[in-house]
């Protein structure tokens, strides 16, 4: 089965064909266009901007990269939520145009699924067709981490999802984006802030670890924003290496919290699998410290590629490949509507 996928949920415009035998996948193509520096200006992404860019580069990436009539395709796939309901859309209506032209099937997808999804993506392109590689086993722990999004969620099967923690406020990106601004760093956040963390001790501030004393798997970060708000205030004038050490002390309490709360779950459910999902997953820090407690815990640990850990539409061919083992799965183009607020269960 060959899927094409399409992906427009933020400020990436992402095609991908992702072809699928006895469930291992290939990725056969996969493009992403960021418009990083266009929302760099503005702090951060313009949902009217960001749909405007779509919409520019969407077709031109479709006629140079696929077919025009659509053969050798068996499955569309497209991001129909959660995201930005102007940059949503452009994708949507896509996919329904391109289903209704080329009389292919039509899968949507959560966005978070195919985050999650993306850890059955193979780690390299020179991989030969369909080369079996390790897949999670079910039932598989999720931690979930992005700009929007922090969850624990307990994968049963393709498909199967039972959410068991979330965020009660800001998610673990979006503090990152946050602080980032209250320490002038640009646009995106989170990889701004690891790169100054590189050179600062993370030990100089004893940041708030929202929840941790609470016997449950949800998480909190506002608390942890106010504080560095706070510190560097009292601050005043901040040099370049307190930046460092506050930007250090900052990842260190949430990575510390994400890693402290997934083992926990962990260890009450007894996952044969751990999966790292989300923008969030592109975190060094994030990735070692889970991996190196999941070989403690004997459980393997699954992080996506550093290609596929942010927004692409492999990830989303790769959760549409699944989908359509099921025709239920289906929908008619007329049907179909993006949902910004599309929930993962």
């Amino acid at each position: 089965m060959k899927v094409i996928g399409i992906e427009t949920s933020c400020d990436e415009t992402a095609i991908a064909i992702v072809s699928g035998h006895k469930n291992q996948l290939k990725v056969e193509k996969s493009v992403v266009l960021s418009q990083i520096q266009t929302h760099r200006q503005y702090g951060g992404v313009v949902p009217e901007v960001a749909a405007r860019k779509h919409i520019e580069a969407i077709f031109p990436m479709l006629e140079k990269e696929i077919a025009k009539d659509g053969s050798g395709i068996d499955v569309i796939a497209v991001t129909a939520g959660p995201g930005l309901a102007p940059a949503l859309r452009t994708g949507v209506e896509t996919a329904k145009t391109l289903a209704w032209l080329w009389g292919k099937p039509l899968v949507p997808v959560c966005h978070l699924e195919g985050h999650i999804y993306a850890s059955w993506l193979p780690r390299s392109k020179r991989i030969l067709p369909f080369l079996p590689i390790t897949t999670p086993k079910f039932p598989a722990l999720c931690l979930i981490v992005s700009g929007g999004h922090s969850e624990l969620i307990i994968m049963k099967g393709h498909g199967q999802f039972e959410r068991i923690g979330e965020t009660l406020d800001d998610a673990a990106g979006e503090a990152f984006d946050k602080v980032a601004k209250m320490l002038g760093l640009k646009y995106p956040g989170g990889p701004e802030i690891a790169r100054l963390a590189i050179r600062g001790d993370k030990t100089k501030f004893d940041f708030p670890r929202g929840l941790l004393d609470r016997q449950n798997f949800d998480f909190s970060f506002s608390g942890l924003k106010t504080s560095v708000l706070y510190t560097l205030r009292k601050m005043n004038l901040v040099s370049d290496q307190e930046r460092a050490n506050v930007a250090a002390s900052f990842q260190e309490a949430v990575v510390d919290v994400l890693v402290r709360k997934t083992m926990r779950a962990a260890k009450e459910y007894k996952p044969k699998s751990i999966i790292l999902a989300g923008g969030v997953a592109a975190n060094i820090q994030l990735r070692k410290r889970l991996q190196k407690k999941g070989r403690e815990a004997r459980i393997k640990v699954f992080v996506p590629p550093f290609t596929y850990s942010l927004d692409n539409a492999a990830m989303i061919a790769a959760a549409g490949y699944f989908r359509a083992q099921d025709e239920k799965n289906f929908v008619e183009p007329v049907s179909l509507s993006a949902d910004p607020n599309l929930d993962l269960i």
